[in-house]
């Protein structure tokens, strides 16, 4: 853990600039590990705006603010977005979840807990909202994110295989 000060907040649309900064990192971090399977930040960002987030009182975006951080005008240094929902299916019975659709934190500011404490704050604000459960989906390459959701008590419960042909 560091010792700079952080504040974790429900974003606001005046943070919708830097985060799709981030958002964009984070996409581009995605491509670049495995290009044949992402697209690329430009065209995510074409058809995907964290906007939406925060339109929707079934999403949750929080922004982690770390004091001193650079540059000092926005010092968002990592973000979360979630989604509350009811899962049905068929064959399992029906509960209310929470899904993590994005979990981001500037590379400069990692090894800190502050993916942590994201998590922990979305999971605090989901269980208010009734969830039960919470859901992510983090691909094979992403050991940094495999290792974070573990550590926080995330286990694998389906497993998705693929084979290319």
């Amino acid at each position: 853990m560091t010792d700079l000060a952080f504040t974790i907040r429900s974003a606001k649309a005046d943070d919708l600039e830097t985060l799709n900064d981030l958002m964009y990192e984070l996409h581009q971090y995605h491509h670049q590990a495995v290009p044949e399977d992402f697209k690329s930040a430009d065209e995510v960002q074409q058809e995907k705006s964290i906007a939406r987030y925060l339109d929707s009182p079934e999403c949750l975006v929080l922004v982690l603010t770390v004091d001193g951080a650079e540059p000092s005008a926005n010092p968002i240094v990592g973000f979360i977005t979630a989604q509350f929902c009811e899962l049905l299916s068929p064959i399992s019975r029906p509960c209310l979840v929470g899904n993590i659709d994005e979990l981001f934190v500037l590379p400069s500011y990692r090894q800190h807990g502050y993916g942590q404490a994201l998590l922990a704050k979305a999971e605090l604000r989901l269980r208010e909202l009734g969830a039960s459960q919470i859901l992510v989906e983090v691909w094979d390459f992403n050991q940094a994110a495999l290792d974070l959701y573990k550590k926080e008590g995330f286990f694998s419960h389906i497993h998705c295989l693929r084979k290319k042909i």
